[in-house]
């Protein structure tokens, strides 16, 4: 089977499994859901078949209706942006999505417990960003400003409700994860990439908006992209996690893509991620996760990775006019690209999928797994 059947295979199964289609209730989870978007509309360019894009625009609806609204076990009912009824429709993201978790969130007063907050609903902003890339990609494919306009209203929303000052004379800083109707915060630390997950991403939002949709209504976002620079470039991106690896190398190849096109202006961005990545890829390689079995490897983690070493093949391989300090750290990049063709392997052997690592994780490891497949739609801003 070739790369875009495989992976039609896996998101028409995960179509059925979730309710998107078929006669199941919808199940929805905003990360996966984010990258299904994208695979969907990579399918769409891959084999030209009309039916996987109206899938990623009845996915967008779906999460829309599910996960921008309170669950159905809390007594609080509509919108979670507090709009009425038409309102919220025409503007779904204005108070943020859930993450889609099965328990519900913590209440307020009651004991933080680490390993259960895990499983507890609320929102994640850097699940809310992977939902305005997504957003934005429907946008760049379809022509249709809509998607854009949410985007944008979704990044202020996030910006508001995640960022805050800890005292005057100290740096801002973003919470965690916020809850559902993002009027407190559930964990107070910072993600290590969340401001530049926003700075990146709003870097896109904005140059969509001017390239393409200049007359659009919504927010400028220039106040907010400013402030995730500075909350961004005061940190540290080195990490031997491959999923906030992965992170960095499809971000580095956004930015290139940026540049490109004119809309990013800041030389040194490139560079600063590919180094982060590459000494993060040093780690990681010595730790020796990759010898383990199956039962011993989260899988949507290292497909992660996998995704992001398919960005650095794409760099390598694109038409772009690279400084030579940018050259040389892809020049060493491009050595872990076979790391990436193992993993996916890996991950498509048949029996390295029977593993409980694998199917406690199904959806979002399949879905991943499509990404790695066909990752233009994730990838390449078009």
């Amino acid at each position: 089977m070739s790369d875009a059947e495989t992976a039609a295979e896996l998101m028409m199964d995960f179509a059925r499994r979730t309710g998107l289609v078929g006669d199941l209730p919808p199940r929805r989870y905003l990360w996966t859901d984010a990258f299904a978007v994208c695979n969907f509309l990579g399918l769409a360019r891959a084999t030209g078949d009309e039916r996987y894009r109206r899938l990623a625009l009845a996915l967008v609806e779906q999460v829309h209706q599910v996960l921008g609204r309170h669950r159905d076990d809390d007594p609080r009912q509509g919108w979670i942006s507090g709009l009425a009824e038409k309102a919220g429709g025409e503007h779904p993201t204005r108070g943020g999505l859930r993450i889609g978790k099965g328990l519900p969130e913590r209440e307020p007063g009651a004991t933080f417990r680490e390993r259960q907050e895990w499983d507890r609903d609320g929102q994640y902003f850097h699940y809310l960003t992977r939902w305005m890339h997504a957003l934005d990609q429907v946008s760049r494919d379809t022509g249709d400003a809509r998607y854009n306009v949410w985007a944008r209203e979704l990044d202020a929303t996030a910006y508001s409700a995640f960022s805050y000052l800890p005292d005057a004379d100290q740096a801002p800083r973003m919470y965690w994860k916020m809850s559902i109707d993002l009027s407190r915060p559930l964990v107070l630390s910072m993600g290590q990439h969340d401001p530049l997950d926003g700075y990146i991403t709003t870097l896109q939002l904005r140059a969509t908006r001017s390239a393409r949709f200049p007359t659009s209504t919504g927010p400028d976002l220039a106040g907010e992209v400013t402030a995730y620079r500075d909350m961004a470039l005061a940190g540290q991106w080195v990490s031997p996690d491959p999923l906030g690896i992965g992170g960095l190398l499809a971000d580095a190849y956004r930015v290139a893509q940026l540049t490109a096109s004119g809309a990013v202006k800041d030389g040194a961005l490139l560079e600063r991620l590919l180094l982060a990545a590459l000494n993060g890829l040093h780690s990681y390689v010595r730790s020796g996760e990759l010898e383990e079995t199956a039962d011993y490897r989260l899988a949507f983690r290292e497909l992660g990775l996998a995704i992001g070493l398919a960005a650095v093949r794409q760099l390598a391989e694109g038409e772009y006019e690279l400084e030579k300090p940018v050259a040389d750290r892809l020049e060493s990049l491009r050595a872990f690209v076979p790391l990436g063709e193992a993993i996916e392997a890996f991950w498509r052997e048949p029996g390295n999928r029977q593993s409980a690592a694998w199917s406690g994780h199904r959806d979002i490891s399949e879905v991943m797994l499509a990404t790695r497949l066909v990752p233009e739609g994730f990838l390449a801003l078009r």
